[in-house]
């Protein structure tokens, strides 16, 4: 079984599209984003005029995404990122890398201070605490190129670890816009039956246009014709009425015509292939 893939890049023409679904570290047994893999493939592009990145992270290691956001804001192509779930921590602040920066609906920032593990003697806590002020300041500088709040609001806000709606992030000047998810335009994992939908339509649409065909080319039915006795046949039928009649032979009624119809439908004999194939 192949493993999952946490992180891609997908060089379409002058657009590069690079998903960050996991992690942000540089231990390769995380099967994380790591800032090497990713500035590495990113220095690779050429002729690339837009990169888009979707963001789906927990976050990780502050050093790893400080290395991300400052690698695609140092590339001379236009940035815009996507939260497409959850930009939590150090992934919050990859995302303010964009040019553009797009909330999708709905989806989640949440920002909070630095902080780590640490050992030792009173000093070893003290030094780290300071540390952790001083890491926490790469943070807060990414935040302030474009938010709208105040830097002492901000650093109340990351103190208390705040999770901010779409809403709240473009309010804010975290993001620039909200895209509904359903007019995202970026690859999806139900796009398979997107694809599937518009067969269906398609097929209605055509079904309905051969059934219009046939009935503007039926030739339509005398009306109001009387019968000739003259022509009547005569009848040497001497049963009492039981023998073979048009009318009683068994035929289809509407509703059966109907559901033979929607049998032998084209959508009809192709729902069970894809729903086999969507299921796998």
């Amino acid at each position: 079984m192949s493993k999952k893939q946490f992180f891609q890049l997908i060089n379409a023409g002058n657009i590069a599209e690079i998903y960050i679904y996991g992690d942000i570290s540089a231990c390769p047994q995380d099967d994380g984003v790591s800032a090497a893999s990713l500035s590495a493939q990113l220095a690779a592009l050429q002729g690339v005029s837009q990169i888009n990145v979707y963001i789906n992270s927990y976050g990780g290691d502050v050093s790893e995404g400080v290395a991300i956001y400052n690698a695609l804001k140092r590339h001379s192509a236009k940035v815009v990122t996507y939260c497409d779930g959850m930009a939590c921590s150090i992934a919050s602040v990859i995302f303010m890398a964009g040019d553009e920066r797009i909330m999708c609906n709905p989806s989640f920032l949440m920002i909070h201070d630095a902080w780590t593990y640490a050992a030792g003697n009173a000093d070893d806590f003290r030094k780290a605490a300071d540390d952790l002020d001083v890491i926490t300041t790469a943070s807060i500088s990414a935040y302030m190129a474009h938010c709208k709040i105040s830097e002492q609001e901000l650093r109340e806000k990351m103190k208390a670890e705040t999770w901010l709606t779409h809403n709240q992030a473009l309010e804010m000047g975290f993001a620039t816009g909200i895209m509904d998810a359903e007019m995202s335009e970026k690859p999806a994992q139900n796009a398979k039956m997107h694809a599937f939908e518009l067969f269906l339509k398609a097929i209605r649409f055509k079904n309905l246009d051969d059934d219009e065909e046939n009935d503007s080319n039926a030739p339509s039915a005398p009306q109001n014709e009387p019968n000739a006795p003259d022509d009547e046949p005569e009848s040497n039928d001497d049963s009492d009425g039981e023998g073979d009649n048009p009318e009683t032979e068994d035929t289809p009624d509407d509703d059966e015509e109907d559901e033979i119809k929607k049998g032998s439908s084209p959508a009809q004999q192709w729902s069970g292939f894809f729903n086999a194939l969507f299921s796998n």
